[in-house]
C-alpha cells in the first residue's frame, strides 16, 4: 500500500476492533471504497491475540505509527 488514510482513535473504552471499524466506515464513506489492510502499532496488537483481523480488513504492524493511530488503505497483491 503506498496511499493511504490516517487515523486517530484514542478511545479508551473501546476495543481495537470497534476502532478500526469506525475508521473504515469513514474511509468507505470519503472515498467510496472499503480498505482491505490497516496498519498500527505493534503495542496496539495484543500478544494473547492470534488472529489479526477486524472484519475483513487484515492488520498489519508497523514502528513507524504512533499508537492510536491507524493507516488505512487497500492493498492489491
Amino acid at each position: 500500500m503506498d496511499i493511504g488514510m490516517l487515523w486517530f482513535d484514542n478511545d479508551k473504552n473501546s476495543e481495537l476492533n470497534t476502532k478500526v471499524e469506525r475508521a473504515a466506515a469513514y474511509y468507505q464513506r470519503k472515498y467510496g471504497q472499503s480498505p482491505n489492510i490497516c496498519f498500527v502499532h505493534p503495542s496496539m496488537i495484543p500478544v494473547s491475540e492470534k488472529q489479526r483481523k477486524a472484519a475483513v480488513i487484515e492488520l498489519r504492524t508497523s514502528q513507524s505509527l504512533l499508537p492510536n493511530h491507524f493507516w488505512l488503505g487497500i492493498y492489491s497483491q
